[in-house]
């Protein structure tokens, strides 16, 4: 029971972290002090979860620290672009008419960047063979495709509230706070 609520922890904060501005309307700026604590705070809490899951040792837990943070660091600006490109895709094609040059460029960048995205990733794996058992990579790797399957989740869940919200209008507060549901 403590293992499930650690993981939503992990994979609910990150979804509410790293939501765009004006994503809710509510709370702190992505990019604000509280969201940066609340960042490094998971960052933690994710390199716990993966050095007791993996049994690594220090020099492994620094060594794959640094790894994910220096690649990570080379993925965001990409995925900010990818973010913004499909905005403009698919603003492009809400429009009356949309123009044909335009969608083709958009496109073709958007498969740049997933190229990128993909040679980032493929990088960050063949350094952490480096210094992972196979043992440990493989299990890394099934721990972080379970990570980013429960955030596209909680995003996907969250999509949907919203358009239901903009359809309903906002719905009553809970006064217990927004994440206590009301004992019956």
């Amino acid at each position: 029971m403590r293992r499930l609520a650690w993981m939503l922890l992990l994979v609910l904060t990150p979804a509410l972290v790293g939501q765009e501005p004006g994503d809710s309307g509510q709370g702190p700026p992505a990019n604000g002090p509280e969201a940066q604590q609340i960042r490094r705070q998971i960052r933690q809490r994710w390199n716990e979860h993966i050095r007791s899951t993996l049994g690594l040792s220090d020099d492994q837990a620094k060594k794959l620290q640094e790894t994910e943070e220096r690649f990570e660091g080379q993925r965001q600006p990409i995925r900010t672009r990818q973010r913004e490109i499909n905005q403009q895709l698919n603003a492009e094609l809400a429009s009356g008419t949309p123009n044909q040059d335009r969608v083709k460029q958009l496109i073709n960048e958007r498969q740049d960047n997933q190229l990128k995205l993909q040679q980032f990733n493929r990088d960050e794996a063949r350094e952490m063979q480096g210094y992972l058992t196979p043992v440990q990579h493989a299990r890394y790797q099934e721990e972080r495709r379970r990570f980013q399957e429960r955030v596209a989740q909680v995003l996907r869940q969250r999509r949907e509230e919203r358009r239901e919200m903009q359809r309903t209008g906002p719905r009553p507060r809970n006064p217990a706070g927004p994440h206590k549901r009301p004992r019956p």
